[in-house]
């Protein structure tokens, strides 16, 4: 008998590593837009929360992205770590909706200002990101574990002072600029049809992360 020349395992990767760059681009960006609508969604159902039910809202979505980060591949990869993200998500936006109801009636302004800057960050370091001809791949922990360092500063100083400094709302957004550069980068050189979900909440993250970090600045 001939031997096959794929298991179906390996007949499964070899398709997802067929799938075109301007492909999975699309189909990443679709995850995104589809996870900020549920996040807007959260801000606007959650928007008379209490400050302490919104808080633990927010500390729920990043318990949730810490699960989809460690729990393995059934949190990266089908259906169920699409509902995952998406409900992941509509948590983060519960936890915005009292932040971004007050600063809508006390000051519209910086969250136009805050909404518009985030789009322009994002189109430029996702096209640095697609223009660079280094490989980024090996930044993307070390970015990683410093946004992480960062946001559990900054849960600490909601907490203990009831504000953030400007100075941790400036790293992060910072930081999670240079993320989207390494996830566009990853995209282009590494990326397979397998990779859209996890690439598409990181992408989605660094989005929430530059919104919150520079509505805290121009709020001041």
């Amino acid at each position: 008998m001939e031997e096959q020349p794929y298991t179906a395992s390996a007949l499964r990767a070899h398709e997802a590593e067929s799938i075109s760059t301007a492909e999975l681009l699309g189909q990443v960006m679709f995850l995104v837009a589809i996870a900020i609508g549920f996040c807007v969604a959260g801000t606007a159902i959650g928007q008379d929360l209490s400050n302490g039910t919104a808080f633990a809202c927010s500390v729920g979505g990043f318990g949730m992205l810490m699960v989809a980060s460690f729990a393995g591949e059934r949190f990266r990869v089908g259906s169920f770590a699409i509902g995952w993200l998406l409900a992941t998500a509509l948590l983060i936006g519960l936890g915005l909706g009292p932040t971004i109801a007050y600063f809508s009636e006390a000051d519209p302004s910086a969250i136009t200002t805050a909404a518009a800057c985030t789009g322009l960050t994002v189109a430029a370091c996702g096209s640095l990101g697609f223009a660079l001809s280094k490989d980024l791949a090996p930044w993307m922990r070390p970015l990683s574990l410093v946004v992480f360092a960062l946001v559990v500063v900054s849960f600490g100083l909601v907490i203990f002072s009831s504000s953030v400094s400007p100075i941790i709302s400036a790293g992060i957004a910072l930081v999670s600029a240079a993320l989207i550069v390494v996830d566009f980068n990853y995209l282009r050189k590494h990326g397979t049809e397998r990779d859209a979900i996890w690439l598409a909440t990181g992408i989605f993250v660094s989005i929430v992360n530059i919104f919150i970090s520079l509505l805290n600045i121009f709020s001041r």
